[in-house]
């Protein structure tokens, strides 16, 4: 019998079928090592190593990359007033976020700045003044420059692979600095890839946002099973098993768009396709 069918018979039994402790269960595979060549055996490494991590492990690891957006101004109380959440992409000196949770005007003579807040890992919560070097309206998307060293960077992931029923979570700041400034996450499923705006049969439900939306072009936007809020706007949608972002979460633009025609919110939650936010960073030379 080969190297490989031996390993495959001896994986396919499982270690519930050895008997004792999992020392015993290493010194049944023992003998099938002795003698393997180095390449065979690291073989063996890859296919037996874990290829995801537990969801707080990745929480471990994506916590430091998330920030809280807004402005500062020393005069005024209070001091700092959050706008919503962004998360470091890139060098690691860019942050991306909403278009929406950027101020409409920055009162910088009477020292107002915008601002994020983080906590890279091991620190405690710092104040950097940001920049924005690049807008995408359409999809509701900012890129800040921020000052300072550069903080734990997330990788985007290939949004066009994303499916209906994929396991993701989000980290933000609910309800804004209500609960503190601590990142909160939550966990969801893709309910449902939608477009962001569908025409509706009575013209009176459409809003002048809604109509400017349907002529510039309709696109899939991600529907959640879980519940958002609005200082969770910004934030980073991941995969739950490496962490790596597939959406921005949207709590403002989608819902102007998608939910026209209800009388009443629905609490129901979207996320941008991270695919609009590679295009942005890309512009930029990111």
């Amino acid at each position: 019998m080969s190297f490989w069918s031996r390993i495959h018979s001896f994986l396919s039994k499982g270690y519930g079928s050895l008997p004792g402790s999992p020392q015993r269960a290493g010194q049944a595979l023992a003998p099938l090592l002795r003698g393997c060549r180095a390449g065979s055996l690291a073989g063996l490494l890859l296919v037996a190593a874990p290829v995801a991590a537990d969801l707080p492990d990745v929480i471990d690891r994506v916590k430091p990359s998330i920030v809280v957006v807004g402005t500062y101004q020393l005069t005024r109380s209070p001091q700092f007033v959050m706008r919503g959440t962004g998360f470091v992409v890139g060098d690691g000196r860019h942050v991306a976020t909403n278009s929406h949770v950027l101020p409409d005007k920055i009162n910088e003579a009477a020292g107002e700045r915008l601002v994020i807040m983080a906590r890279p890992a091991g620190s405690s919560l710092q104040r950097r003044e940001a920049t924005s070097v690049a807008v995408d309206h359409a999809h509701d998307l900012a890129l800040l420059r921020v000052d300072g060293p550069s903080m734990p960077a997330l990788t985007v992931h290939d949004s066009a692979r994303v499916r209906e029923g994929q396991s993701v979570a989000f980290t933000g700041f609910p309800i804004g600095a209500v609960l503190g400034l601590s990142p909160v996450t939550h966990r969801g499923i893709i309910a449902s890839i939608t477009p962001i705006v569908l025409p509706s049969s009575n013209a009176r439900n459409l809003n002048a946002k809604v109509i400017a939306r349907l002529r510039r072009g309709s696109f899939d936007i991600y529907q959640l099973d879980a519940t958002a809020y609005p200082g969770n706007s910004g934030g980073p949608l991941y995969e739950v098993s490496r962490g790596e972002v597939v959406g921005i979460i949207n709590m403002v633009f989608v819902k102007e768009s998608k939910e026209s025609t209800l009388s009443k919110p629905s609490g129901i939650s979207f996320a941008i396709p991270s695919e609009y936010l590679s295009d942005l960073m890309r512009d930029a030379n990111l």
